[in-house]
């Protein structure tokens, strides 16, 4: 597949990133100023809770299809293909949420669009190979 240098390094950052996200979320130390709008509403609080099975199993597949592809195992494009999908269905569903909310807010808006956009310029490939 061609471009699988940047897919790596793309996987690495954000399934890296999500357990990174979701460590940081748990232990409380995102800055009161970089949190979403009534990020203290218990339900906003449960609901940015019910991405934590979607994202870890976005990290799971994407880190699962680079150990696939370092050993040069046909199957890595499958799991890559489930991660990056989950990785689309992920960003997807938050900015549909910020969208009915119609709360706009860069610092939550452009990384969920990272994660619904990027996937897109790989998934045609995998699902050509």
């Amino acid at each position: 597949m061609k471009n699988s240098s940047l897919l790596r390094t793309l996987f690495w950052c954000v399934d890296i990133g999500f357990i990174i996200y979701w460590l940081i979320t748990f232990f409380k130390l995102i800055p009161a100023e970089y949190l979403y709008n009534d990020y203290s509403n218990p339900l906003l609080v449960d609901w940015n809770w019910s991405f934590f099975t979607l994202d870890i199993a976005v990290s799971f597949t994407g880190l699962m299809s680079l150990r696939l592809q370092k050993q040069k195992k046909a199957n890595w494009q499958r799991w890559a293909l489930v991660s990056l999908t989950l990785t689309f269905c992920s960003g997807l569903q938050a900015i549909s949420f910020w969208v009915l909310r119609t709360d706009f807010d860069p610092t939550w808006w452009t990384p969920n669009l990272f994660l619904m956009i990027y996937p897109l310029f790989f998934i045609s490939n995998l699902l050509k190979t």
